[in-house]
């Protein structure tokens, strides 16, 4: 058996119970702000990542039309933010 740093291994236990995709979800929840920015976080009421399909909840139509036209742009800029692959599709509702 070889060894881990503590970072290794928690990564390791996350890949292998499959707790990852909601340990994202969560940290996407609490980092949102981060990620798009205050007036976006703001008028987005919720949000759902199932499996590699982020799901974004707004009631603010010209919110909405500009996430529908960004999509591509708020993918790239949230797997940059994770330093990985977690969306790789957006839906906007």
């Amino acid at each position: 058996m070889g060894t881990y740093s503590i970072g290794e291994a928690l990564n390791l236990l996350l890949e292998k119970s499959h707790w990852k995709p909601k340990v994202i979800e969560l940290r996407m929840r609490q980092e949102w702000e981060a990620i798009v920015g205050k007036t976006i976080s703001k008028y987005t009421r919720s949000m759902l990542l199932n499996g590699k399909k982020l799901t974004i909840y707004t009631d603010v139509a010209p919110l909405k039309q500009e996430l529908l036209l960004g999509k591509e742009q708020l993918a790239i800029r949230i797997n940059e933010y994770f330093q990985e692959r977690v969306v790789e599709e957006i839906i906007i509702k």
